[in-house]
């Protein structure tokens, strides 16, 4: 059977006999490779190591289409991705936590020179080195990392059918909009199997050398302003420009949601848990559901106020400490009561939410 979807950023054709149990890392590797990705740059670490080794092979087997270099650390590997994206190469990086912070630098340059960089970031527990696993602790990092304005998207995605899918949509909104895009995982679903059906992008945004070519007149993109007011002209450009894409970028999920009297609010692998809790408090007669953005940025705040205001009270659910509470409390105060459970760095299971309603 086949399938087609259609929404705005790109037509996906399903192929249900085209189906592999494999990992959230290696369903990144099949997202990049079929939407064209031709260059990694990265360093190793954990979680996200087997992005890079699994790009490796793939450039062993075939060096002229799939290039591969293993930087000296985070921050070179980033400016390394942006070399090659200015080149042409539809590029990316994958990293995490403490890789996460030393490439805040480069994805900050990026953000200045409208950029296409694409990184997967696969959250461990933090702060500095922290633990290796998992975490949701690099939200903020991701959203509003660096000395900018946070002008990029950033998807938070639940499990590898997810890996799979948003490399691919992370690359088409990238190149786009010419603002960074971020799959925004964790240690669970980058080591956890699950079946994957692969899926082609039939409305891949094509790359091209962005500094020019031989045949076209040189490009000079501005990186360093000598005075205030003509950085503030070009950053104003540019956030109108990220206003107006977000509007077509910005995607969310709500669950049962119509005639909920509580909702849920959870991102990533933590909303798994809770759309299964509400699928059981709902057997007991409980009214709730679940709404769960997949960009954290852009947040889908007006369809998350819509559900609000019908709602008497909301729980927001993370493992952080408020990384996703300062975000949805951004626009929600007064419409509904907020109450907020947080385990850093630890897991939240389908009893503790259920325990949490009852």
């Amino acid at each position: 059977m086949i399938l087609i979807i259609i929404d705005i950023m790109e037509l996906m054709i399903f192929d249900n006999s085209k189906k592999q149990f494999i990992t959230g890392n290696q369903a990144v590797i099949e997202g990049a490779k079929r939407i064209g990705a031709s260059c990694m740059c990265g360093y190793p670490i954990t979680p996200a190591t087997e992005i890079l080794q699994e790009w490796a092979k793939l450039h062993d087997n075939e060096p002229e289409k799939y290039k591969f270099i293993q930087s000296e650390d985070e921050t070179s590997a980033g400016f390394n991705t942006i070399g090659a994206i200015l080149a042409g190469a539809k590029a990316f990086t994958a990293t995490a936590g403490p890789g996460h912070t030393l490439m805040q630098d480069p994805i900050s340059m990026a953000e200045a020179m409208r950029i296409p960089f694409v990184g997967v970031i696969m959250q461990r527990g933090g702060p500095s080195t922290g633990t290796v696993i998992y975490g949701q602790q690099e939200v903020t990092m991701a959203c509003f990392g660096g000395n900018g304005e946070g002008l990029r998207n950033v998807y938070s995605i639940a499990n590898p059918q997810e890996a799979y899918t948003y490399t691919m949509r992370a690359f088409n909104a990238a190149w786009y909009s010419r603002f960074p895009s971020f799959v925004l995982g964790d240690g669970y679903i980058a080591k956890m199997k699950s079946e994957v059906d692969f899926h082609s992008s039939r409305a891949n945004v094509k790359s091209k050398a962005i500094l020019g070519d031989e045949s076209s007149k040189p490009q000079n993109i501005r990186n360093c302003f000598n005075f205030e007011d003509e950085l503030h002209s070009d950053l104003t450009k540019n956030i109108d420009d990220w206003k107006k894409y977000a509007e077509e970028i910005k995607e969310s999920e709500s669950y049962l949601c119509n005639n909920a009297e509580i909702i849920l609010v959870a991102h990533g692998i933590v909303s798994q848990a809770a759309r299964e809790a509400v699928d059981k408090l709902r057997k007991d007669h409980i009214k709730v559901g679940l709404f769960r953005p997949i960009t954290l940025r852009p947040f889908d705040h007006q369809k998350l106020s819509n559900i609000a205001a019908s709602a008497g009270k909301i729980i927001i659910l993370e493992s952080s400490y408020g990384h996703l509470e300062r975000i949805v409390k951004n626009r929600l105060y007064g419409l509904a009561k907020i109450e907020i459970y947080q385990k850093p760095v630890l897991p939240i299971s389908v009893k503790e939410i259920i325990s949490l309603i009852k």
